[in-house]
């Protein structure tokens, strides 16, 4: 299955943290396929903070979304992650966004990522990196979530090291 990961930090070197995620990622998943660019986007829900720079990759698994959160959650806690209220500042922050055609709803883990259609800053990197995306819930493109000026900037083109 190919899952899709959005990745985000505003502390500290956010290049860096974005990089040691994906070299931490890598070596726990083993298949990065691709990754996008990275864009700096003001931030979501709670806007008294730095701005976030954000990537997407894409990797393929061999494993359940369950174990895949868990991975996900080791990386956080290697890199310093701390616990803070919602929406709050992160050292790095890794997201599910998508995992096949999947779709799951349980209060630890909802696939497609409950606010993946209102995020510029996840949606422009997503479709970077598979632009013919669809929403496994209703078959529409992603693209068609996107708004007309995404209020983001391409901060670093190309992939960090996938």
């Amino acid at each position: 299955m190919i899952a899709y990961l959005g990745l985000g930090s505003n502390l500290g070197d956010r290049l860096q943290q974005l990089r040691k995620a994906v070299t931490a990622l890598s070596k726990r998943l083993s298949t990065i396929c691709v990754c996008s660019s990275v864009y700096e986007s003001s931030p979501w829900g709670y806007t008294e903070q730095p701005d976030f720079l954000n990537l997407v990759v894409s990797v393929r698994v061999g494993m359940d979304p369950w174990q895949l959160l868990e991975v996900c959650h080791q990386v956080e806690s290697d890199l310093g992650r701390r616990a803070r209220p919602r929406w709050h500042e992160r050292e790095i922050d890794i997201d599910i966004l998508l995992a096949g055609s999947l779709t799951l709803r349980e209060p630890q883990l909802t696939i497609p990522h409950p606010a993946l259609r209102e995020r510029d800053f996840v949606l422009v990197p997503l479709l970077e990196v598979e632009p013919h995306l669809v929403d496994p819930q209703n078959g529409r493109p992603l693209s068609d979530y996107l708004s007309k000026t995404p209020a983001l900037k391409l901060y670093h083109e190309g992939a960090l090291a996938c």
